[in-house]
């Protein structure tokens, strides 16, 4: 199926590794220009170098620039004034418990989660509206839906992000310009590896058996039963992100396994 991306120009936040990575990946076998972001130039370059191994023909390159703060978000729009696709998916998640959250990471999580989608979207939005064709895809999360006790924080971010999406859909109502949500599920990204990784270690068991207990207690609900690929997440983004998916705005798709107990 051709999604129509030939030629278009994707900024995927936060694309050095994980869902990040494999939504561009996706985007770039259909045939987007792809700009990858990351803090880290060494990481930025084995990611462009990674995607035209693996993608015949990718455009892809690569801005480093942190999303965390306004100065990060200004410097990279300086060096890609204008896209067509916008995926937001840059983030940071942390467990702790809620006593122990200080000011400062309530306001850490929501300038990087949120407000990063929030400053590159403002910017790129008039482009978008002026040639009447646009995507923009927040990367939110179930624990949006259902948050998480163990990162509260990160929770209520993920909940913003999806209001914030909405929002902007209801004031771009009538033209070309779409915004949706995406919520994966537990998936086996980077830092979602590493952290069950060292739980594994801790304990004195292998990973598997940390993926079972997680199902089994943490996300008891989920119908997949296993940590999702970052290419099935990056699969979903990249047909939002299409020309066929145009009558599809202002939604939160999950592609979470099922762990949220609920058909709407």
């Amino acid at each position: 199926m051709d999604l129509g991306l030939k030629g278009k120009r994707a900024l995927v936040t936060g694309s050095t590794a994980g869902i990040g990575l494999a939504a561009a990946r996706a985007l770039a076998a259909e045939g987007a220009v792809v700009t990858l972001n990351g803090r880290s130039r060494d990481r930025v370059d084995s990611a462009v170098a990674a995607l035209r191994r693996e993608v015949a023909g990718a455009r892809v390159d690569g801005l480093v620039a942190d999303l965390s703060g306004a100065a990060g978000c200004q410097a990279l729009v300086a060096q890609l004034p204008d896209v067509d696709v916008l995926v937001n998916n840059m983030g940071i998640f942390e467990p702790k418990p809620f006593e122990d959250i200080p000011d400062e990471d309530w306001m850490r999580f929501f300038e990087t989660n949120v407000m990063s989608g929030v400053r590159l979207s403002r910017h790129y939005v008039g482009g978008m509206r002026a040639r009447n064709w646009g995507r923009i895809v927040f990367v939110s999360s179930e624990s949006g839906l259902q948050i998480p006790t163990e990162m509260i924080h990160y929770g209520v971010t993920k909940t913003a992000q999806l209001a914030v999406a909405r929002g902007l859909a209801e004031t771009l109502a009538g033209t070309g310009v779409t915004v949706n949500s995406v919520l994966p599920g537990p998936t086996a990204s980077e830092g979602v590896g590493g952290f069950v990784a060292q739980l594994a270690k801790d304990r004195g068991v292998d990973v598997a058996t940390v993926e079972r207990e997680f199902f089994a207690t943490a996300r008891a609900s989920s119908v997949l039963q296993r940590f999702a690929t970052t290419d099935e997440i990056g699969s979903l983004i990249a047909y939002v992100c299409s020309a066929r998916a145009s009558a599809t705005t202002g939604a939160a798709l999950r592609v979470d396994g099922g762990v949220v107990r609920s058909i709407a």
